[in-house]
């Protein structure tokens, strides 16, 4: 089982090394560094996103999602309020000129390019159309703004911004259809979704459950240190060696060479990233979550199957293995190969999220920061790594690195597996809140720490750190989605604001307390040795015996 448990380290650390990312996917981004284009009369709107909902030959058909212009009338929010209007295509096609025909009022589709966006608006405006549908020439949606100079703003029809894909779907309706007609209206996104709600307490609860588990173990393993020290000293060799199997403890260089180690890792899924290599992700992530998920198996199940859980077997590359695991195994991988198959369908997330959330409690299981020292190290340099690449990269690549993998734009896919997603359940956008393993591990291992070193110091609820920790990621978690919000869905560096109040709420009470230098350093609390205790108590009790 050791080899087991290596494997699953590692990939533990491979997962976490790129997904250290909380967002809101949504329709789409919306592209444009319009600082330089303020609000003015008569381009002034917010930018919405439209739904532009088809229908050919009467037949009600595909729905495409555009963002709206600055300049131009509002459009309207209500289905019921907004008119259904026929769809055409503009001569000339970038609509720049006087069009060659005169329009019943209908919705015109032009494309980008060869003059400004206002000047197309108001072209279409004087041929007669109802709205203008501007195709982009990329696949991102793009804010269209008004330039400084311009003063011809008195634009009476929307103007919708749709992706080259829409653009290709619709052109290819009205060359084979013999009516297309179109829909534009801006449903308002809720400011809170429940998703979101739910994925905050998939968060906490994970961490919560993982750092019982580990505070649990670890005072086992130094419930049984205590009595092998006990019973003899040449003995505590041997406990020593026994208490740190299974374990694996993270120094401040390992901390340290995360950030190098995981931003080359970054860059190298940003670079590659193509359809093929996120099948190889889901394979690695099928792995880590088939590991995890029997992990977890097998330590609740042993609890009633007590003596299937002790009787182990020899096998092959793996080592003694025990009935248990053997039982739960073919379980765990079926359920992970179904998932993979069938990842695509509309509740494929909850498999995702299981595995997920099983991986994610057996490395908080097996991985330990020591001492508060190497915790400040590991959370400072992911915090610093987390804004680097969502938004210092963008100076760098044009595009949020982070942001771009995470998602998997370049892929043809829905992102990358290593995350955990729920469906956006009331918002007229769809779409799922996403939150990244990276910003639940990390945060993760300083919150089990802080409960480890409670039961061991045998710190109340109230007198120790635990407590503290928790309330402290759930409001930093909880600052970020209002955040996320506030940017209009936008990703988000979670530990941009989960690191400050984690880490700042254990560092101020440990020196408030005077516990600092003894977490920063030892990470363990000072207890005397039992068998010094032993063996003291037995002197005292022959000097007793020859004074009496």
């Amino acid at each position: 089982m050791d080899l087991q448990r290596l494997c699953c380290v590692i990939l533990a650390f491979a997962v976490v090394l790129f997904v250290c990312f909380s967002s809101s996917v949504t329709a789409g981004d919306i592209v444009h560094d319009d600082d330089d284009a303020p609000k003015k009369p008569g381009c002034e709107n917010d930018f919405v996103l439209v739904k532009v909902q088809t229908w050919v030959d009467g037949v009600e058909d595909a729905e495409f999602v555009g963002v709206g212009a600055r300049f131009g009338p509002k459009i309207v929010s209500k289905e019921k309020n907004a008119h259904q209007s026929h769809l055409t295509f503009s001569d000339p096609p970038d609509c720049c000129t006087a069009l060659r025909k005169q329009l019943a009022r209908d919705v015109i589709m032009v494309h980008r390019g060869n003059c400004r966006f206002t000047t197309k608006a108001n072209v279409a405006e004087a041929a007669g159309a109802s709205a203008v549908l501007i195709i982009n020439n990329q696949k991102e949606l793009y804010k269209m703004v008004c330039e400084p100079d311009e003063t011809d703003l008195d634009i009476k029809i929307p103007a919708v911004m749709l992706p080259q894909e829409a653009g290709a779907s619709l052109e290819k309706m009205l060359r084979n259809s013999s009516s297309v007609s179109v829909q534009l209206y801006s449903p308002r996104r809720p400011l809170v979704d429940i998703a979101e709600v739910f994925l905050w307490l998939m968060a906490v609860g994970t961490i919560l459950c993982a750092s019982y588990w580990s505070a649990w173990t670890a005072r086992e393993a130094a419930i049984e240190q205590d009595k092998l020290l006990k019973d003899a000293s040449d003995e505590l060799t041997n406990a020593k060696d026994g208490g740190a199997s299974g374990v694996v403890d993270i120094n401040t260089t390992s901390a340290v060479l995360f950030v190098v180690i995981a931003s080359c890792f970054l860059v190298m899924l940003y670079k590659l990233m193509s359809y093929w290599f996120v099948e190889l992700l889901v394979v690695l992530f099928c792995i880590g979550g088939v590991e995890g998920l029997q992990t977890c198996l097998v330590a609740l199940l042993s609890r009633w199957f007590k003596r299937a859980g002790e009787a182990f077997i020899k096998v092959p590359f793996f080592g003694a293995v025990s009935y248990l695991t053997l039982a739960v195994s073919p379980f765990c991988i079926t359920f992970a190969v179904v998932w993979a198959v069938y990842r695509d369908v509309s509740f494929a997330w909850i498999g995702q999220d299981i595995l997920g959330i099983a991986l994610i409690i057996t490395v908080l299981q097996i991985v330990h920061i020591p001492n508060l020292k190497v915790g400040t190290v590991l959370l400072s340099c992911a915090f610093l790594y987390d804004i680097f690449w969502v938004f210092v990269s963008k100076k760098l690549f044009h595009e949020s690195v982070m942001i771009v993998v995470a998602r998997g734009d370049r892929s043809g896919q829905d992102g990358i597996p290593m995350l955990l997603k729920i469906p956006r359940m009331f918002d007229p956008w769809g779409g799922y809140s996403i939150i990244g393993f990276g910003d639940i591990l990390l945060p993760g291992l300083l919150i089990a720490f802080s409960l480890r070193y409670d039961w061991l110091a045998k710190k109340n609820i109230q007198t120790g750190y635990f407590l503290w920790a928790m309330f402290a990621y759930g409001l930093g978690l909880l600052i970020t989605y209002v955040a996320l919000n506030l940017m209009d869905g936008h990703g988000q560096p979670a530990l941009l604001y989960i690191v400050p109040f984690t880490l700042g709420t254990l560092l101020t009470l440990g020196r408030k307390r005077g516990d600092l230098k003894n977490l920063w350093t030892r990470g363990v609390p000072e207890r005397p040795c039992p068998h010094v205790q032993h063996e003291n108590s037995q002197e005292f009790s022959q000097e007793f015996n020859e004074e009496k």
